[in-house]
Parts: structure tokens; C-alpha cells; sequence
């Protein structure tokens, strides 16, 4: 069963909506509710927060109106897996527990929108057109981007490789944030049996990553922007470097004077990565602070963007300026995972710090990932032995070798679900293209 189209502006066409709620009465009173609304349409109706996300799937209804306590499944849980498999539904929320706690999870959940029973009618249609109105940003870009080929690195002619090519770019508008530490040890951490990883230095000047693995190059990613046109599985094994731990790295330039030679052509990096994507199952991008062409065209063609921020005010102000800018660009909301870095524990927290759930008010985002504070002596311990931290120390739930490998199993068993059924709550959608203006971007 499907249900009709999601109306245009200024189009005469129907809100098409799932109901889902565990009890039979509860359900059948709000369809009475809606069915007064000729702008409204009840497509489906779902008992258990499994049977929801079936019909999601299914119907791909407009607006979902939940409730949180069912039997199998709780509202929350069905949202988080809705909002992953079906974006341009919205889901609104509804519960006799109206305290701030169930509103922060709904909301984190995904859900846009928040109704405490018993329901007023007047507020009940109101949030649906609202909402409705809000998403249509969202129903939009699902609807383009189904139009589109695949947004994952397809294999280019010539370059042979059959393997899902996910390209997650690391980025702080902040320097200092860690972004490096965080792109060495994530690359380690995706690196499991039967996986193939790709670490890529693109921060041009300064990239520290030689450093880091304590790697030496004779070639490096300023050999291969003029032969992008060229570029072949041979030519590119040439260049990369192997790491003692199997792990390929694409090295940036071996001095600062030598990045002109790669901003001469700033589309080249993401021409590269998208030609080669198919050779790995992950490549993991280490770029600078500035959003310049060649670090946009690489935000762009990513899977996953790992916004680094740590808890100061400053560097969460600048995180707030990108996110604007990444709505601006349209990318998904879950596209962008939210990394906090050197975070305080509560009770150590200074007051130069800002606490992570005010941050996340601020932002009106979840953090993905918290990384501790921790002695700066076992991060340079292991760049003097040209390790990544998570490999310095064979206990592995020490708290900087235990979060940083976390995060690297989170976002592995979110790119590649080993159940497809049943997929992890971790945000994330294929990129889209940006809109023209943006720095004067075409």
C-alpha cells in the first residue's frame, strides 16, 4: 500500500500519516480526530514499534505520530531506526509523560516534535502542518538524491575494486582539536579482518600524520593531481605508503611550499578518492581548518563527516558557524556525527569548559562520541613509537584507547550492519550535492 505524493508548495495535496500506538481505542479516536482534515490521511496503523518500522519502510508515510511506551519495541527505539531508514518521514511524538527527560531522548531520537495526551485537537493538527512544512527540505533531498546514482564512491573507469569505498573526512573548524589523533586511530580502529583501509594526509601545509606513524615517503598526493585524468590502481599503489600495521596511507605534501602545486587544482583530492573509493572498504580523511574549495569538494563526496569540537567556548562556537554552513549546503543532519574531544569529567570540570549536555543544547545536536581528557604523555608515547594510540597499550579499556576504539566500531557496524534487519541507531546518510553560491561554488 502506498499513499499519495508529498504535495509541492503551493500544491493542493494530502499530509499522508502512520499511527502507531499499543492500544486499539487510543489509535482509532485520533484517526476520528484527523479524518475531519481533508489535508490528512491516515495510510497505516501500527500496534508495536517493530510493526512501525515495517510500515515506514512500507508506506514511507509524510508524518508519523507515535507513542513512546509500547510492548516489543518503545517509541524511542522505533524512532532512531525510522529517522536512519526512512528521512523523509517525520515522526512526532506523543506521551502522558510530558517531563523534560522523555522530550530530550524524543528529540535526540529524531523526532521533531513533541505532544502530551491527551491530545488537544487544535494542537494536534497544528504540529502536522508544522512539522509537514519544516520537512520538506528533507522530502525534497530524499526525492533528488533517488533520482541520482549511488552517493557511494562509484569505481571509475579503469580502477578495478568492488568494495563499498566509504570516505569519512575528519574536520574541526578549530585547530588543536585533535583531528589527527582522532584520524590515525579511527583508520586503526576500521581496520579489522578482511577490511581495507585507506588513511589520507589532506591537510596540505602542516599534516602531521607522517609524524604520527612515523612514516617516510618518496611520493606523495602532489605526484598524482596532474594525472588525475590518468589515474590507475597501479600509479596509485605506487604513491601510497604501508604502514607496519597493513594500514595504506596517501601521504599530503612533503613540505609546506609544495600545497600551491595541489590547490592549483582543488577538486583533485575528491577526483582521486572518488577513483580509487572502490579499492577500500574505508577511506579516512585528515583535513585542515580551513573550508576552502579542495576541503568542501572533500565534505561533499564523504559518507560520514566526524565534526570535531572540544568543550571550550570558542571551538564550539565555530562548530555552531559549520553547522549552519552544512545546512546551508544541505546536507543531511546525520550525514555530520558530532565528536567531542578532551572532555572533562564532571567532576573535574573547569569552568573554562562548557558541559557536554549544554553543548549539545546549543547545538541542537547529539554527540555521536565523548573522548576523555587524558595525560598528553600516552598520545606522544605512542607518536614516538610510530603507533596509533589504540595500538600503544594492550589494555583496551584504558579511557582514551577504549572511547577511540568505540567510535570506530560504532560507525563500522553502522556503514556495514552485519543484520540489515536490524541496524545500529547511529545517524548517518548519503551525501548530497551542495547548493551553488556557497563560496562560489558551481
Amino acid at each position: 500500500m502506498s499513499g499519495p505524493k508529498p504535495k509541492q508548495e503551493g500544491s493542493t495535496g494530502v499530509i499522508t500519516i502512520l499511527l502507531v500506538d499499543d492500544i486499539p481505542e487510543a489509535r482509532e479516536n485520533i484517526k476520528k480526530l484527523l479524518a475531519f482534515e481533508t489535508d490528512f490521511k491516515v495510510v497505516g496503523t501500527a500496534g508495536t514499534g517493530r510493526e512501525a518500522v515495517d510500515l515506514a519502510k512500507q508506506l514511507k508515510p509524510d508524518i508519523i505520530l507515535t507513542d513512546i511506551n509500547m510492548p516489543d519495541m518503545d517509541g524511542i527505539t522505533a524512532t532512531r531506526l525510522i529517522t536512519e531508514a526512512v528521512p523523509q518521514t517525520a515522526v512526532i511524538m506523543m506521551s502522558v509523560q510530558n517531563d523534560t527527560d522523555y522530550l530530550r531522548k524524543a528529540m535526540l531520537a529524531g523526532a521533531r516534535n513533541f505532544l502530551s495526551k491527551p491530545i488537544d485537537m487544535d494542537e494536534l493538527y497544528n504540529t502536522i502542518r508544522t512539522v509537514y512544512k519544516g520537512h520538506e527540505a528533507m522530502r525534497r533531498q530524499v526525492e533528488m538524491m533517488s533520482q541520482v546514482p549511488t552517493a557511494v564512491p562509484t569505481k571509475a573507469a579503469g580502477v578495478e575494486g568492488d568494495r563499498p569505498g566509504h570516505i569519512i573526512a575528519v574536520y574541526s573548524p578549530q585547530g588543536g582539536a585533535g583531528v589527527t589523533t582522532i584520524a590515525t586511530n579511527l583508520a586503526s580502529g576500521l581496520m579489522k579482518e578482511g577490511i581495507k583501509v585507506l588513511l589520507v594526509d589532506a591537510d596540505l601545509q602542516f599534516g602531521d600524520i607522517d609524524v604520527f606513524l612515523n612514516l617516510q615517503a618518496q611520493s606523495t598526493m602532489v605526484d598524482l593531481v596532474d594525472n588525475v585524468e590518468d589515474l590507475d590502481t597501479e600509479l596509485f599503489d605506487n604513491i601510497v605508503v604501508t604502514h607496519n600495521s597493513g594500514l595504506k596511507v596517501l601521504m599530503g605534501p612533503a613540505r609546506p611550499e609544495f600545497a600551491d602545486e595541489v590547490r592549483q587544482h582543488p577538486k583533485a583530492p575528491a577526483e582521486i578518492l572518488r577513483k580509487v573509493a572502490g579499492n577500500y572498504d574505508y577511506i579516512v580523511v585528515d583535513t585542515n581548518t580551513a573550508l576552502d574549495e579542495m576541503v568542501l569538494e572533500l565534505l561533499d563526496l564523504a559518507t560520514r563527516i566526524i565534526l570535531v569540537s572540544t568543550t571550550t567556548l570558542p571551538s564550539v562556537k565555530n562548530t555552531r558557524f559549520v553547522l549552519d554552513l552544512f545546512d546551508q549546503l544541505q546536507y543531511p543532519q546525520d550525514k555530520t556525527l558530532l565528536t567531542l574531544n578532551k572532555v572533562w569529567e564532571e567532576s573535574q570540570r573547569k569552568n573554562a569548559t562548557l558541559s557536554v549536555e549544554k553543548i549539545q543544547d546549543y547545538l541542537r545536536r547529539p554527540v555521536f562520541a565523548k573522548i576523555p581528557v587524558v595525560d598528553e604523555r600516552i598520545v606522544l608515547s605512542a607518536i614516538n613509537r610510530g603507533v596509533p594510540v589504540i595500538a600503544s597499550d594492550r589494555d583496551t579499556n584504558k579511557p582514551l584507547i577504549r572511547d577511540l576504539l568505540q567510535l570506530a566500531d560504532v560507525l563500522h557496524n553502522a556503514l556495514m550492519p552485519a543484520e540489515e534487519e536490524t541496524p545500529q541507531p547511529v545517524k548517518g546518510k548519503p551525501q548530497t550535492s551542495p547548493i551553488s553560491g556557497i563560496f562560489g561554488r558551481k
